[in-house]
């Protein structure tokens, strides 16, 4: 008999039917039901039956048996997943010299496939087993879950018996605790990413099956309720366990079901069908604390929070019975483990501080936050023993208002915010495991709160964490190649813990709606206040919370060098201490939103500004002269490094004014008149002056800098922008300058995916093809339209376009916010050639996926109301394009 006897079309049409049956009962599962398990294992079930008869179709030989393995070995089957399974060969077989066995398995293969099976096989003989296991942790994961789908009985057990007997529980365990924290670092240690895997991420379902594997591979049950029977897990662990597995497990088959694929990805694109699937919808704004007002939550952001809840549960259950796992199979190998006295409350246990009495914390409440103390504190303590953390975990109820109020908790917190070791530690810890949020019962309520600004890439939970873990680095001498001028002023610094307090409560009031630094300002000096912190000291928080967007705001926005500028931002800081303050904090917060938002140029602008402040502060009144003529001093002396003529710079200079020498430094004064002094010297008297393009590696260590001199016309900056765009350049920053004989003189900051590899290539290429660009003139090309990304979709910046004059009345500052897209830049450009607007400055930052853009302008056209409503206008058509 062979498969080719079977009806695979009625087959396939019955498995459907069967299948689609489950999904159907899936689909309309309410979010609390734990049906899901059950579901899981008829979907199984289902696909049991299919491979039975294909298999008694095919016609092996009676000693091979078929085995599922992974998750299908489990019973259980995601919709969209793999159907992983072994086809195990009798003993003696040799697939390689048995030419009709490899037909027959690839015919029983490929009717598998026919059916609908999404079948993941190997083909191996009992002894391959076993080598395969000994030489890979996953196959030997994988054989670990196996159970008998058709086939000879015997051979099966077989096999289950030698897997058995080959198991090394201490080494299986040792490497699947390693394989946890690889998965757990490519999450970056955190379950709180906005996009998170369900399966994979740090509280997802992976974590749970590792405590399966490991309590199975060790003979310690396999299912929640053995381990409870065990003594692994106390009967509310179970329950615990049981609920955020049914949850998780419904997550993952509804993302199946709702991308008809395999998706364990809470993406943005699905979060909100997911949330209407499960009912949900969208809350009106409710009041919040401190009579403010928590803005509306979308049903999208319910769901998530939800999720959040579920995996912070798993991360504490998964530390609980792993510690729990490891300490019952080391004791198969040990005499045990020492105890030592650290005071009358704890005790040390081969270095993880565990709790003298279960009762500890609800006789002693106090005790709680002693526990974060001692293991920042006491030398040798390396971590919280399981029974210390099942106390934390059991003890939740005990955290309430007196518990906040009580002077010593109080008293205790402060200290473990001024420990000159361990902040970090005790702060994540505090928050794995509840305790953060129960004693800042403010922290509490952005616990799972999403961001929806397309540059946080972070819940706000995490990302304060992460800013704290930031503001610390700074003061680790081993961190201090990271940001050396960062380490270098917190050197300085004599009381690191303000800064940590600030960060912690810099965003603590996201969500409410309003501005959340004036709310955050209010409820940290109801913090300081509470705390007993001093007035100074209090007053220095208070300002950094209140004014932690100020210093990235004006650095990314303003220019820079315009003295009145630095002058009003000195004002608003204060003083020096103020100044370096707000300056870690806004480099510790930039760090914390997104690998993506942080760049080399940023850091720049901030490290300018600082600079020029502090000149400011130190009574030195801004003179422009002053500054020309140093920075002057500076290129000439770079000049001379590389053997310039004397004078050979005066034919630049004498065409170049104030503004020119005010917004560059001396270092790119000098290249440009290197590269632009000997062309210009060597030109006939009355010739037209060459269109010049020159490129390097930027000075600030990312992306290129790129000079372009070419004789000034209305559409340069649009004709520029326009050859970036094409050549897949985004421009984070330009400078532009007309020379006093018409002569446009530019400068950008330029990055690119591909710049590090091929910056040599990419120099060339730019040098040439953007000066014949420009050369060739021409009606300007339409703008290129890039895909928008699934966030920017999901998540659109209302677009918004601000026009005002500056101070001075002579020139106007345009301010751009929109979700930004391929093309962006150029589309502007091009409104503002057609209008005939001369730009002196452009600052562009792009925040993730959002960009906040600056311009500095000028023009005729300015000067008119109608004219001013038509550019606005059509800019803002152009941002929605």
């Amino acid at each position: 008999m062979t498969t080719d006897t079977l009806d695979l079309p009625a087959l396939r049409q019955r498995y459907r039917e069967d299948k689609s049956a489950v999904l159907a009962e899936i689909g309309a599962l309410g979010p609390n039901s734990r049906a899901i398990r059950g579901l899981l294992r008829r979907l199984s079930r289902c696909t049991d039956q299919v491979l039975q008869q294909l298999w008694q179709g095919a016609g092996f030989d009676p000693g091979m048996a078929l085995v599922a393995v992974g998750g299908y070995g489990r019973g259980e089957l995601f919709p969209y997943s793999d159907v992983d399974v072994l086809v195990l060969l009798a003993e003696g077989m040799q697939l390689e010299q048995d030419e009709a066995l490899r037909t027959r398995i690839e015919s029983f293969i490929g009717a598998c496939w026919d059916i609908g099976l999404e079948i993941g096989s190997s083909v191996r003989s009992r002894d391959d087993c076993l080598a395969e296991a000994a030489r890979d942790i996953t196959v030997q994961t994988s054989l670990l879950e196996n159970r008998l789908v058709a086939g000879q009985r015997e051979a099966w057990q077989a096999l289950d018996q030698a897997l058995g007997a080959a198991m090394d529980p201490a080494a299986f365990f040792t490497a699947k605790q390693l394989e946890l924290q690889q998965r757990h670092q490519k999450f970056e240690n955190t379950p709180y990413s906005l996009e998170p895997n369900c399966k994979e991420s740090p509280g997802g379902l992976r974590d749970l099956q590792i405590l399966l594997w490991t309590a199975k591979a060790a003979g310690l049950g396999h299912s929640w309720d053995e381990l409870g029977r065990n003594g692994l897990a106390t009967a509310l662990e179970v329950r615990q366990i049981k609920s955020n597995e049914a949850l998780l497990s419904l997550i993952r088959a509804r993302l199946h079901l709702l991308a008809r694929r395999r998706e364990d990805r809470l993406v943005f694109d699905l979060q909100a069908a997911l949330a209407d699937s499960f009912g949900y919808r969208a809350a009106p704004p409710e009041a919040g604390q401190s009579g403010s007002t928590r803005g509306a939550r979308r049903a999208s952001e319910q769901l998530m929070r939800r999720y959040y809840w579920a995996a912070k549960a798993v991360t504490q259950l998964n530390q609980i019975l792993l510690l729990n796992l490891q300490e019952r199979i080391n004791a198969c190998n040990e005499t045990g483990v020492a105890l030592s006295p650290v005071n009358p409350r704890f005790l040390d246990k081969g270095g993880m501080l565990e709790v003298a009495s279960d009762l500890l914390y609800h006789e002693h409440p106090e005790a709680i936050l002693e526990t974060f103390l001692l293991l920042q504190s006491e030398p040798g303590i390396q971590g919280l023993s399981a029974r210390t953390l099942r106390a934390l975990y059991n003890a939740r109820s005990v955290m309430n208002a007196a518990f906040r109020r009580d002077p010593r908790n109080r008293a205790t917190f402060l200290q473990i915010l001024q420990q000159p070791e361990g902040v970090m530690l005790a702060l994540r810890l505090m928050n794995q495991t509840s305790v953060l949020g129960r004693y800042l019962w403010v922290f509490r309520a952005i616990v799972g709160q999403m961001q929806h600004d397309l540059f946080h890439v972070y819940t706000v939970d995490q990302h304060i964490l992460m800013v704290v873990r930031n503001m610390r680095r700074f003061f680790m001498p081993e961190h201090s190649h990271e940001y050396p001028f960062c380490s270098q002023l917190a050197a300085g610094w004599d009381k690191p813990w303000l800064l940590y307090t600030a960060a912690l409560f810099h965003d603590i009031a996201k969500g409410r709606g309003g501005d959340h630094s004036q709310l955050g300002l209010l409820e940290v000096r109801r913090f300081c206040r509470d705390h007993g912190i001093a007035r100074e000291d209090s007053d220095m928080i208070s300002f950094l919370v209140g004014e932690h967007l100020t210093m990235s705001q004006v650095a990314q926005k303003q220019d820079l060098s315009d003295p009145d500028v630095i002058d009003a931002f000195a004002r608003r800081v204060g003083n020096e201490r103020g100044l370096t303050a707000l300056y870690l904090l806004t480099v510790a917060d930039i760090r914390g939103t997104s690998p993506k938002v942080w760049n080399a140029w940023k850091g720049r602008l901030l490290e300018d500004l600082y600079r020029a402040t502090l000149r400011a502060m130190g009574g030195r009144a801004p003179d422009q002269g002053a500054v020309i003529e140093s920075r002057k001093r500076e290129a000439l002396t770079l000049l001379a490094l590389h053997t310039l003529p004397h004078m050979a710079h005066k034919a630049l200079w004498d065409q170049l004014d104030v503004s020119y020498f005010m917004r560059h430094q001396g270092d790119e004064i000098a290249w440009h008149t290197r590269m632009l002094s000997r062309p210009l010297s060597q030109l006939a008297a009355g010739a037209a002056h060459p269109t010049l393009v020159r490129a390097r590696p930027s000075p600030e260590g990312e992306g290129l800098q790129v000079l372009v001199y070419t004789a000034d016309q209305p559409d340069l900056f649009a004709r520029i922008c326009g050859y970036f765009d094409g050549a897949g350049f985004s421009i984070l920053d330009a400078k532009v300058h007309t020379t006093r004989d018409g002569h446009a003189l530019d400068t950008f900051q330029l990055v690119s995916p591909d710049l590090s590899e091929h910056y040599r290539e990419l120099i060339a290429m730019v040098e040439v093809e953007l000066a014949r660009t420009l050369e060739l003139r021409g009606p300007l090309p339409t703008p290129s339209r890039g895909r928008q990304s699934r966030r920017v979709k999901c998540f659109p910046v209302l677009p918004r376009v601000a026009l005002h004059p500056d101070e001075k009345a002579q020139r106007w500052v345009l301010t751009i916010s929109s979700s930004d897209r391929v093309g962006l830049l150029y589309s502007i450009a091009r409104v503002l050639a057609r209008h005939e607007i001369n730009l002196q400055l452009a600052k562009v930052t792009t925040l993730g996926e959002r960009v906040e853009d600056t311009f500095l302008i000028s023009g005729p056209a300015l000067q008119h109301n109608r004219e001013q409503i038509e550019i606005e206008t059509e800019l803002l058509e152009a941002l929605k394009d």
